[in-house]
């Protein structure tokens, strides 16, 4: 389980930073920064663990408290499809990350980030691999990003059906590459990946780039 060891061992403003979001066929990758002010609440931290872990509705209920407890910074950014195939996934990700710390109301000393990479946030940084299971910061930093990502996917899902983005969010599951072949490529599919990647390279040796694309 996630503890407060690293935050409270520097003393100062700490941030914990994750992002959701890098390996799907579709939509943005989100990340959130997340800073206690103040230590962590012991009924608050006992909501919080790896976002992966927990079951939609423990994620849900940990998002609403987290917004809900006094002192807990929150920001959230992303990066679009758009941008995900200009710079590539990981630059799209880093980015997610700087917008996110960047809107925290104050700058951190310190931002501890889940994985073995960082982004230059302009502040001091530190790399947690296994992160959003060591430290209660980057753990509540998934369960935002987790959430927020699922939300607008769901939001998505509305607007194109065929796709199951309100159950898979995205993800290469067997529902989702059978809609692909089915009902063609959306605009929030990331051209640059597996299934996609290939189909689109179909439509161009077609001859045809829109023929099997989803309007």
């Amino acid at each position: 389980m996630p503890d407060y060891t690293r935050e409270a061992q520097h003393g100062g403003r700490v941030a914990g930073v994750d992002e959701v979001g890098r390996g799907p066929l579709a939509g943005p990758v989100v990340a959130a920064a997340v800073l206690f002010g103040a230590g962590v609440p012991r009924k608050l931290a006992a909501q919080l663990d790896d976002s992966k872990k927990l079951t939609a509705a423990a994620r849900e209920r940990a998002y609403v408290a987290l917004h809900a407890a006094r002192g807990v910074q929150i920001a959230v950014g992303a990066a679009s499809v758009a941008e995900i195939a200009r710079i590539n996934i990981l630059q799209a990700a880093f980015l997610a990350m700087r917008r996110a710390v960047l809107r925290l109301p104050v700058m951190p000393e310190l931002v501890l980030v889940d994985g073995n990479a960082a982004p230059d946030f302009g502040c001091p940084a530190q790399c947690v691999v296994g992160g959003d299971g060591e430290s209660l910061s980057i753990a509540a930093a998934s369960i935002v990003a987790k959430v927020v990502r699922d939300r607008l996917m769901l939001r998505l899902a509305r607007r194109w059906p065929a796709y199951g983005w309100d159950s898979n969010a995205g993800y290469a599951t067997v529902q989702h590459r059978d809609a692909l072949c089915r009902a063609g490529i959306s605009p929030h599919h990331r051209g640059g990946f597996g299934l996609v990647r290939q189909l689109s390279l179909e439509l161009v040796s077609d001859g045809d780039p829109l023929m099997r694309v989803a309007s």
